[in-house]
């Protein structure tokens, strides 16, 4: 692989963390526990399962393709309930 797409998606690698940590630390902050798991599914394809919780029992589950996607679909499903 040509060194310039290495260091491409490695860039790529940082970015989907940081963004993915900046939406954990402001769902923290707004008093929600979250985390994000990966596994394999029966046709091994890796998925990403995130969880986010409250101590009033309020609970999100979301399962996607990439971990960003998992933390932005969980920030989403999050806002749409405050907002309803």
């Amino acid at each position: 692989m040509p060194e310039h797409t290495e260091r491409w998606q490695a860039k790529k690698r940082e970015s989907v963390v940081k963004y993915g940590e900046i939406i954990a630390d402001n769902l923290s902050k707004a008093g929600w526990s979250c985390g994000c798991v990966s596994t394999v599914d029966s046709n091994g394809q890796i998925i990403f399962v995130a969880d986010a919780h409250r101590d009033d029992g309020k609970r999100f589950v979301v399962r996607a393709d990439e971990k960003l996607t998992a933390f932005v679909g969980l920030e989403s499903a999050i806002r749409r309930t405050i907002e309803e």
